[in-house]
């Protein structure tokens, strides 16, 4: 999958969070990587930033929030093009979840891990 199909799949999976969440998403930016760290090379996300949830009056003027989606590793765990559609829906909505403050522990609890 070029990196071009791989995009227009985060960005699908982007759109079909619903707009009630969206619209609480504030100072975010979502991102595609080929490749994450190399201490964590089977990573398919990644959440950089303050939860909504932690942040107070000393929050602004800061960097956007950093949401990265991996290529790499999430052609390597999919075996159809199907799992990777939807490996990256669960992927971009468990780091949207970081956001709003859900930890992991939740997240595997709902299916989202």
């Amino acid at each position: 999958m070029t990196r071009e199909e791989f995009e227009e799949l985060v960005a699908e999976a982007l759109d079909r969070i619903p707009p009630e969440l969206t619209r609480l998403m504030d100072n975010v930016a979502v991102f595609v990587e080929d490749e994450p760290p190399a201490e964590d090379p089977e990573l398919l996300g990644l959440y950089e930033g303050t939860p909504l949830t932690e942040r107070g009056e000393w929050y602004a003027g800061v960097l956007p929030d950093r949401i990265t989606v991996y290529r790499g590793p999430t052609l390597r765990f999919c075996e159809t093009r199907e799992d990777v559609v939807a490996e990256t829906e669960v992927t971009v909505v468990h780091e949207i979840a970081h956001h709003f403050g859900i930890d992991d522990a939740r997240l595997h609890a709902l299916g989202y891990g």
